[in-house]
């Protein structure tokens, strides 16, 4: 074997060595992934604050853009379009109707490297949110618990009404608060029930999923049916169906090992 031969096999060995035995000073001076928080329907971004004031206090850079909720193929593209303004690798976090848009949003994003789902759907191509949500037994989100108010040229809105707000969408929070959360409400276009999802990316992205055991609008039975075909990596928690605003330490907790 040559000198220079010799000399770059050391050089490949330490190097392998280094990567292996990596002090703590050296693994946590690594870039951290950009954890992109995105919320669902008749909600807003704030719905992650507590969420993500852990994660920026643990040293995460962290956007909680707003989810247009005008339709899948939009806020889908919507999405994809602020991710492709972020450099470095990405970890998605999505909350109920805004898991149908990470799962089309990443679908071919090299940079996407973790999907995690908070009660959340996570749909294989041709599904739809109401086929999801009415797979298994308990849902209480029906058309009695929502009022319809048209916009525009024959398109309608659904907004979840004040008097089911707090036991449909989030019972294990104070009714002060649920009361304020229902006065701001982001209401989602009523196409969003029916149109069908895009190639899934949980089929070549890793994901995670925080199964909400009391939800009352996406039942646990069907987060659990999703986050098993997807191959996730699943924790449970005793949530309504707002997990991330109820136990935000859990859901940071996914989150980060998720970016891990």
């Amino acid at each position: 074997m040559t000198t220079t031969r010799r000399t770059l096999l050391a050089g490949t060995a330490a190097a392998a060595t280094g990567a292996l035995f990596a002090t703590p000073a050296q693994a946590h001076s690594r870039p951290k992934p950009t954890i992109v928080l995105v919320h669902g329907a008749f909600a807003d971004a704030s719905g992650w604050n507590d969420v993500a004031a852990k994660l920026i206090r643990d040293g995460y850079p962290v956007i909680a853009p707003a989810n247009p909720l005008r339709s899948v193929s939009t806020d889908s593209a919507y999405l994809a379009s602020i991710l492709a303004t972020i450099s470095g690798p990405v970890v998605l976090a999505a909350h109920s109707y805004g898991g149908i848009v990470i799962t089309n949003a990443a679908t071919g994003n090299p940079n996407v490297r973790a999907l995690v789902y908070v009660a959340a759907f996570a749909p294989d191509q041709g599904e739809t949110l109401l086929g999801m949500q009415t797979m298994f037994p308990g849902s209480k989100l029906n058309e009695a618990a929502l009022d319809f108010r048209p916009y525009d040229t024959g398109l309608v809105d659904g907004y979840i009404k004040k008097e089911f707000f707090r036991g449909v969408f989030a019972g294990d929070l104070p009714r002060s608060t649920t009361d304020l959360m229902w006065a701001g409400q982001r209401p989602a276009d009523a196409r969003t029930l029916g149109e069908p999802s895009g190639a899934p990316a949980w089929k070549t992205i890793p994901s995670w999923y925080l199964v909400a055991r009391d939800d009352s609008v996406l039942p646990a039975a069907a987060q659990r049916f999703m986050a098993h075909r997807a191959g996730a990596e699943i924790r449970e928690v005793g949530a309504s169906h707002v997990a991330m605003i109820s136990q935000p330490a859990a859901a940071a907790d996914l989150i980060k090992r998720a970016a891990r």
